[in-house]
């Protein structure tokens, strides 16, 4: 698993360990089943403390991307289809007012994002 620490960034340890698992685990990198490290194994990676670790995984437990089996380990919880399909539409929507936003501060018109949007998704 690979998660980057910013200690510059705005956004606390914890949460970062969250959003980049999350976004792992939506975009397939982590499967279903699949065996995290341990919260000391992580926390000695990433050169933090256990105590941030522990906080982002029982995080993505409450969440339900992740599920702890005492004396087994932590795993990517079993997720329900329909449901991820959601979470992906959600952060795909994120994205789009993102670029909107940008769009608009530019004057572009919906004609041009359109146009844009066209040209990008067929060279992805």
């Amino acid at each position: 698993m690979n998660i980057i620490i910013s200690n510059s960034a705005d956004e606390p340890i914890y949460e970062q360990i969250v959003r980049q698992i999350k976004e792992a685990i939506l975009k397939g990198e982590l499967e279903e089943g699949e065996l995290l490290p341990s919260i000391r194994n992580l926390a000695k990676e990433l050169q933090i403390s256990v105590i941030t670790t522990k906080r982002a995984y029982d995080e993505l437990e409450k969440e339900g991307f992740i599920a702890t089996i005492p004396g087994k380990g932590t795993y990517v919880a079993t997720q329900n289809k329909e449901l991820m399909r959601e979470k992906r539409l959600k952060i795909v929507e994120e994205k789009l007012v993102e670029a909107i936003i940008a769009a608009k501060a530019v004057n572009l018109s919906l004609e041009e994002i359109r146009e844009m949007l066209e040209i990008l998704y067929k060279e992805v």
